[in-house]
């Protein structure tokens, strides 16, 4: 008769094992990328001390959670050709209005470049009457935010105007990486506040959506119901296996007592 922990059996719990480690896994990683966004959500960083922006994130780095509104510093070069606005961002007693934004290199100028929304103007405003950003070296400080990407539809892709602050529509712009996160400049530069561009603020960032954070629990259980099924499947073929044999077994071991019965 053959049992349940047979050496015969020893590829199909292993083959078990594997797939209900795996699937319990990325259930865990999944419930702890929530959780570290529930934590994210609780803390206010935007008041804290301001770090350089290369000891929160690097030029290849996903958005780091911890590093949601913190203050960092920027030391680097502007990149006008990558000027663009991007609409949708409500103003003082709720003016429709655009952020004005422009890539600025982590360094020299050859180095990767982090967007920076410079500051805010009223919604029809020509991007051609703005001023240049600065030439030569410049230092600023903003809040650091992760890149927008609800998927909504550019109407017009061969304008100036962006829907949402993408890293992807941007970095076909310029010639450098970019991160992968913008900076919200804590004050217009010099030369934006003569020509009227407003400081921009956090208030002016989309509502995020919830389905954001509700997305890694859903995954989680979702990966935690495949565990399950795994474990199902197992214990099926096990069950069917060792039954099947033992039901074979019982057959032929009946055959030949009948047989040695028959015989004189």
């Amino acid at each position: 008769m053959v049992r349940w922990w047979s050496m015969r059996l020893w590829g199909a719990h292993l083959l078990g094992l594997v797939c209900v480690s795996i699937a319990v896994g990325m259930g865990v990683w999944q419930y702890d990328a929530w959780q570290a966004r529930r934590d994210a959500e609780r803390i206010d960083l935007t008041h804290a001390e301001p770090v350089a922006i290369t000891e929160v994130i690097g030029p290849d780095d996903p958005f780091p959670t911890v590093g949601l509104g913190r203050p960092v510093e920027v030391r680097g070069t502007f990149l006008p050709e990558g000027t663009v606005l991007v609409s949708g961002r409500a103003g003082e007693k709720g003016r429709d209005g655009d952020w004005l934004v422009t890539p600025i290199t982590v360094g020299d100028a050859s180095a990767p470049a982090v967007p920076v929304v410079r500051g805010w103007v009223p919604t029809g405003t020509d991007l051609a009457s703005l001023p240049a950003p600065p030439a030569g070296e410049v230092d600023l400080v903003g809040w650091l935010q992760p890149p927008e990407g609800s998927g909504q539809a550019d109407d017009d892709p061969r304008d100036d105007v962006l829907p949402e602050l993408r890293i992807a529509d941007l970095v076909q712009r310029v010639d450098q990486d970019l991160y992968g996160a913008y900076v919200v400049a804590e004050e217009p530069l010099p030369g934006d506040a003569a020509a009227g561009v407003d400081g921009a603020t956090l208030d002016q960032l989309p509502q995020a959506s919830r389905f954001t954070g509700l997305r890694n629990i859903l995954y989680a259980i979702e990966w935690w119901v495949f565990a399950a099924f795994a474990v199902f499947l197992w214990f099926r073929y096990v069950r069917d296996a060792t039954s099947g044999r033992a039901l074979d077994e019982a057959d032929a071991e009946a055959g030949e007592d009948a047989v040695v019965r028959s015989d004189p």
